[in-house]
């Protein structure tokens, strides 16, 4: 059956299912569809089916045109499970959240298990690229196939190759970044290894799916740990009145041991703030206390609050206290230039504002009107900045979209307390945080 599977995928007339269609799942299906493949999107919520079938998008910074291209070359958006049986190679590219309890969620990728099982058929690829922990693929999806008798790695495939996508970064593409790919046994790894090579420039094999499940964690606690890092010594230099961007713009010029992280108003996206508590949960049941790892989540989880105490002194040399203040908060999104909302630091202002009994604004270019997320739910719409900014006592930067005209800002604020190092130099308008 490897070498049926293997001849469709290298002469692309495999089918491709794609379960879970957001911000990694509809990227990946283009770039299938991109290299000829046909592609049929799974997706729960009818309504994205329904969006994308009409040619439409729904994430900002992937255009209506190229949905339509994809119509017009091969894919088809559904919610229909028993389609999954017309398929020779299925990515599951669902959500793996939290709990209340900090503790991994993977009823996404269950359920997704329990939709799909009674349509699995002999001789196709299952892929997982949702972030988890290690032993995820080994204990938790294969057992589950291996109740229906199929053989992994002689009749049936299951590997693990973990999403490596970057919203909005215009420097780097699906098929430019580099491809982890493992498989539960070598006749596994060696199919996934070839559907992959067919939509990127480089895969990365390594031995086992607990080696790649632990590699997507170090990339992201890596960064979570630098920009704790990084956010505590802007706290040392603020003491020092010490400009922390100018320090390490200086840093950066090193050409080796420095790799330049910059501090904001505390963690956002779906990775970086989640994947950290995916490993010290796991750490925990060997028996590991990861220390070093849930002090950086400390320190970036407590960023909003810090941030807001120096608006609040700001404020008070002003003669005006926060609570009795009217305050805007620009950017809503995680990151500057892109539509998600997820863990965005702004959502905490808003709440830690409401504690005070101070109800924010928010403006925000990409998303006009704020949705539940896993831990807050306002019912807010971004408001017209033009007309408005000179009314707000206080103004947050807290996320620096590019369309910002922050001359425009800068003169219309009566206080600004930049999160991001947009506006260097001395403004006695603009306090740095």
């Amino acid at each position: 059956m490897i070498n049926g599977l293997l001849q469709k995928i290298n002469s692309h007339s495999a089918t491709i299912g794609i379960i879970g269609l957001g911000y990694v799942g509809l990227p990946l299906a283009i770039r299938f569809i991109e290299e000829n493949f046909t592609v049929i999107g799974f997706d729960v919520d009818d309504n994205k089916c329904r969006i994308l079938q009409a040619g439409e998008s729904y994430i900002s910074h992937i255009s209506k045109e190229s949905i339509q291209s994809s119509l017009k070359n091969g894919f088809t958006a559904t919610h229909n499970w028993r389609r999954i049986s017309d398929v020779d190679c299925i990515l599951i590219c669902v959500p793996t959240p939290l709990t209340a309890n900090n503790t991994p969620d993977l009823q996404y990728i269950h359920s997704t298990l329990h939709s799909i099982r009674k349509y699995l058929v002999k001789g196709q690829l299952l892929v997982l690229e949702s972030t988890t922990y290690p032993g995820t693929t080994a204990e938790e999806i294969v057992p589950e196939v291996e109740k229906d008798k199929f053989k992994i790695g002689t009749d049936l495939f299951i590997a693990y190759s973990p999403e490596r996508e970057d919203p909005g970064n215009p420097d780097y593409s699906t098929k430019t970044i580099p491809k982890v790919v493992s498989g539960h046994t070598p006749n596994c790894r060696k199919v996934a290894d070839a559907l992959y090579k067919c939509i990127v420039n480089k895969t990365v094999i390594v031995s086992s799916t607990q080696v790649a499940e632990m590699t997507k964690l170090l990339e992201n606690i890596y960064r979570a740990v630098n920009i704790g890092l990084v956010n505590e010594l802007k706290m040392v230099a603020d003491k020092m009145d010490i400009d922390i961007y100018e320090v390490i713009k200086a840093a950066a010029t090193k050409p080796f041991g420095f790799t330049p992280f910059y501090p904001g108003p505390g963690l956002g996206g779906h990775c970086i703030p989640i994947d950290p508590f995916y490993l010290t949960w796991k750490a925990k049941q060997v028996g590991v206390t990861t220390r070093f790892i849930e002090l950086a989540g400390e320190v970036n989880t407590n960023m909003p609050q810090w941030v807001l105490k120096k608006a609040e002194i700001a404020l008070l040399n002003k003669g005006k206290k926060i609570s009795e203040s009217k305050v805007l908060i620009l950017g809503m999104a995680y990151k500057k230039n892109i539509d998600d909302l997820r863990e965005s630091p702004s959502l905490e202002f808003i709440r830690l504002l409401l504690e005070i009994g101070v109800n924010a604004d928010y403006h925000d270019f990409y998303i006009p009107k704020l949705h539940q997320t896993r831990k807050h739910s306002f019912n807010k719409s971004s408001i017209n900045l033009d007309e408005s900014i000179e009314n707000y006592d206080l103004v947050i930067l807290s996320t620096d979209h590019d369309q910002y005209d922050y001359d425009f800002l800068q003169k219309n604020s009566k206080l600004i307390v930049d999160t991001r190092g947009r506006f260097r130099g001395k403004f006695l308008n603009i306090i740095s945080a």
